[in-house]
């Protein structure tokens, strides 16, 4: 898609629609930006109770003359009540019925009040709304399927040029994500996401990637990620990405990504109505490399590790047993009381290495972990543990500016009775209560003095219910990218 923006709508150029939005009022809507090309046309369904200006309503007109066929009238709620969030929703229900009528040019009006995240948010919302995943379909749907080409965001100040400029840059890196995450699972295989890491050296000189595969994992003892991977036909690997943005800097970020290719949930096999989700499992490498790409192409002046632990879950006669006994690259023994519990142990390992030979200032890890997460906060926000409350503060900050929502759990230490093993250092699995807890204190085991931040994205990553975010079209949402870059750049200003 072509995006721009101007100052005025009069500098506007022809498309086959203009975006008109209108804030809900009391006895009619009212028109929520000082144009007044349209206002005779639009008095009709205002004054008339056809249109009333509900957050996310939408009513498409046709016009005699001007530079558009149509008009699309879109509510934006109640002034009073508007917050990002709610215009990120509202614009992305236009871009919906724009897609539905398969129109592929655009004028966006903003409202007349709208502030730098206003704005910000509006472009997120036009933006991640207009992704389509149509990669798996048939030539004729993909014909059939409605795209914007061509936008214009109208009555958008000077200095927020260069905000739509950052934010296209963010919403591809969320776009790759999401596709990553919707592909099949043997498409996003050990090899593809090594590769695409490696394949990030191409694209600036201050990056490095170092992949460590089965012979060096080994000599490493990484006992956890290499039992994990036992049983697919690839073997598991561990990517590191090095970006130097500030290299007269040691002050270093590490965001680790869980990177289980598909998880059958190995010989504590998932049932049916689990399992079929289960390529979404590498949601938190996806997003690791989404966070990477984008720090990359925005030019951020900062040090960033990216880490992906990469492994399938697969069945077979290689297969790690429960009852069995891993040691660890750091030394602790885990007793396997469930195969199911697999990503904690890949990252276990990650962060012992990582901590080791990178000393990072923060560790940052993302993965799909746990069901627990699903029942506590449902799919609307991310579980967020950490030994450290600056750096938990400054995620839940960067979580209100970005909507992408963070809930502060618990790390009670009482919850590492739940891990106690009577033959190893610990379990891998503590049961059902409390499940999400106790995963986190399992990798807590796994952190020495660096301040630490867990974010559980199991609920966020892969929706089962698009109803609540009308900007996702698919169940792969690229949640993390947004979170973590607005999180960067925070430290960078620092």
């Amino acid at each position: 898609m072509q995006a721009d923006c101007v100052v005025k709508s009069a500098q506007r150029r022809s498309a086959e629609v203009i975006v008109i939005p209108v804030w809900e009022g009391k006895k009619r809507g009212e028109i929520a930006t000082d144009e007044t090309e349209y206002r005779a046309l639009l008095n009709l369904p205002l004054d008339s109770g056809d249109f009333h200006g509900k957050q996310g309503e939408t009513q498409l007109l046709y016009v005699a003359k001007g530079k558009e066929k149509r008009a699309l009238l879109l509510g934006l709620g109640k002034q009073s009540e508007c917050t990002s969030e709610s215009l990120r929703c509202a614009y992305a229900s236009a871009v919906k019925m724009m897609h539905g009528k398969k129109l592929a040019s655009a004028n966006i009006l903003l409202p007349s009040l709208s502030s730098d995240v206003h704005c910000k948010a509006i472009f997120e919302g036009v933006l991640l709304a207009d992704y389509s995943f149509d990669q798996l379909k048939g030539e004729s749907l993909k014909e059939n399927a409605g795209g914007l080409n061509k936008i214009c965001f109208c009555g958008v100040p000077l200095k927020e040029k260069e905000v739509l400029k950052r934010t296209e840059i963010v919403i591809s890196s969320v776009n790759f994500v999401r596709d990553l995450v919707n592909r099949n699972a043997d498409d996003k295989h050990v090899g593809t996401l090594a590769k695409i890491a490696k394949d990030f050296e191409k694209q600036s000189d201050k990056i490095k990637t170092t992949i460590l595969e089965k012979k060096q994992l080994e000599q490493l003892e990484m006992g956890l990620l290499l039992a994990v991977g036992r049983g697919a036909m690839r073997d598991p690997a561990l990517v590191i990405i090095e970006y130097r943005g500030n290299p007269h800097s040691k002050d270093t970020t590490a965001i680790i990504g869980k990177g289980i290719t598909f998880d059958t949930g190995g010989l504590n096999l998932k049932p049916t109505g689990g399992i079929e989700t289960m390529k979404c499992d590498m949601a938190g490498a996806a997003a690791t490399l989404g966070v990477m790409q984008a720090a990359i192409n925005l030019g951020l002046k900062i040090n960033l590790l990216g880490v992906l632990s990469i492994a399938e879950n697969a069945i077979g006669p290689g297969s790690y047993k429960p009852g069995d006994v891993f040691r660890s690259y750091s030394g602790k023994t885990v007793e396997i009381s469930n195969t199911d519990a697999e990503g904690r142990l890949v990252l276990a390992d990650a962060l012992s290495y990582i901590q080791e030979k990178y000393k990072p200032s923060r560790l940052i890890d993302m993965a799909t972990l746990t069901g627990g997460i699903v029942i506590a906060l449902g799919e609307l926000a991310t579980g967020l543990f950490s030994n450290d409350n600056d750096l938990a503060h400054a995620l839940e900050k960067s979580a209100g500016r970005t909507d992408e929502r963070l809930w502060r759990m618990p790390l009670y230490p009482e919850y590492k009775m739940l891990l106690k093993s009577s033959i190893a250092d610990l379990k891998n699995s503590g049961g059902r209560a409390a499940s999400s807890c106790s995963a986190a204190v399992f990798l807590q085991q796994f952190i020495k003095d660096t301040p630490w931040a867990h974010l559980d994205i199991a609920g966020t990553a892969y929706l089962s219910d698009l109803k609540p975010y009308p900007y996702h079209q698919t169940p792969a949402t690229g949640v993390g990218v947004r979170l973590l870059i607005d999180f960067l750049t925070h430290c960078a200003e620092k």
